[in-house]
């Protein structure tokens, strides 16, 4: 995540007002990423989607403290502390075995609303709420109570929630918009930093811990494969969009950055595609 911020900056750095939206590039988007590595069949060993998927689930709970830490207004102390109790709360439930979903996500409302007066973004709350939430399976069998939430929640978030939020907030006006204007450091900046700042953070990532042997490469997998999955990690839809439209408030600037997410994303994608469509099938799919 930091060095798609550092080549964001590196671009816009000098300009205070550009500056601010240097968490634009830090996150994968895990739908769009996925889907496109499922495009490659059995090209692509399960393990290169189990550490895809994991990646861009923390990517994106990153970026989503960051929103916090960094994209908020004024604090307010008490409601952060009415916030805090709640938390508590449910992690006393958690303790004591409590498996009634109801009771966590009556809780979990609250946390929203008091994480929303607080003045820090209240997506935050509901990645608070998820780690207080049983995973454990109940004692007489059957789904723990988180897993039942994420399947009741699945298909409403992935068809209807996401695409309303792409459809709503990809919209760009296109009205004056030259060929200078893709050059612009804004753009470029972002588009250059899904795109180069993902491929060298995740594969600079990578190597640190496999090649000193301190995690171990995926079960069937190469580094041509590697490289191909950091690739799609320059796929940053969704998470970039809406911190773009959190960092500038000025129009022009987020429909700059509307551009330079698309361009960088599209091109991530369909690089890293090729990548791992032109590896031989029986060399990845060594694990099926």
């Amino acid at each position: 995540m930091a060095v798609p911020a550092l080549v964001f900056l590196a671009f816009n750095g000098s300009d205070p007002s550009l500056a601010h939206g240097w968490a634009v590039p830090a996150a994968t988007d895990i739908a769009f990423a996925l889907g496109v590595l499922s495009l490659v069949g059995n090209r692509a060993p399960t393990s290169l989607k189990i550490f895809l998927a994991a990646l861009a689930i923390i990517d994106d709970l990153g970026a989503v403290v960051i929103i916090a830490l960094f994209y908020t207004a004024d604090l307010s102390l008490f409601d952060l502390a009415a916030a805090a109790g709640c938390v508590a709360l449910m992690l006393v439930l958690n303790r004591l075995k409590v498996t009634s979903l109801i009771v966590y996500l009556a809780i979990g409302v609250a946390v929203w609303v008091f994480m929303f007066r607080s003045g820090v973004h209240a997506t935050l709350a509901g990645v608070i709420v998820a780690f207080c939430i049983p995973i454990a399976a109940p004692k007489g069998g059957g789904e723990s109570p988180l897993h039942r939430l994420e399947h009741m929640l699945h298909k409403p978030v992935a068809f209807i929630v996401l695409p309303i939020f792409a459809f709503v907030n990809a919209g760009v006006s296109l009205t004056g918009l030259s060929s200078e204007a893709l050059l612009e450091p804004l753009v470029l900046g972002t588009a250059t930093a899904l795109l180069l700042g993902k491929l060298i953070g995740v594969m600079a990532g990578s190597a640190a811990v496999i090649l000193p042997r301190l995690a171990p490469m995926p079960a069937g997998a190469r580094w041509p494969h590697m490289f191909g999955v950091s690739l799609l990690c320059g796929i940053g839809f969704t998470m970039s969009l809406f911190i773009g439209l959190l960092a500038y408030d000025d129009v022009a600037l987020q429909d700059r950055v509307k551009i330079g997410v698309l361009a960088g994303s599209i091109l991530a994608g369909v690089l890293g595609y090729l990548v791992l469509r032109s590896l031989k099938r029986d060399a990845a799919s060594e694990i099926e």
